[in-house]
């Protein structure tokens, strides 16, 4: 069982795990879900209160927005999983004292693929 040890015991999420669980799932998905349908494809033996509250939570961070069409409850994903990525690594360059030294450590852990994509995407003008 996911979520759980041998033994039937929970296994404690790191923090923001489970935030980004939820994300994730409805990353997966084009449309608003419901709390209730978001506890069934997590499949970890959570409680339906514990989704909603990180629900709530994620909300008010402006993460996720509730559905007004119609579906009451449902909730979906405010940015796409890039879009999300993009503004923690701004953030992290933002606060460090030296960025363009940061961006040179993180262009050598690129894998080759990644560094030819981001030689192509600096060709075209970022766009």
């Amino acid at each position: 069982m996911a979520g759980a040890t041998p033994r039937g015991r929970a296994v404690r999420r790191g923090p923001g795990e489970l935030e980004s669980e939820i994300l994730a799932t409805l990353w997966a998905t084009d449309r608003a879900l419901t709390p209730a349908e978001i506890q069934a494809c997590l499949r970890g033996g959570l409680a339906y209160n514990t989704v909603h509250t990180i629900l709530r939570r994620l909300h008010d961070k402006g993460l996720v927005l509730r559905d007004a069409g119609g579906r009451r409850g449902a909730y979906r994903p405010v940015k796409n999983a890039a879009q999300l990525t993009a503004e923690a690594m701004h953030r992290a360059l933002a606060r460090g004292p030296d960025p363009i030294a940061a961006l040179q450590h993180f262009v050598t852990g690129l894998t080759s693929a990644e560094e030819a994509a981001l030689r192509a995407l600096l060709d075209e003008g970022g766009a």
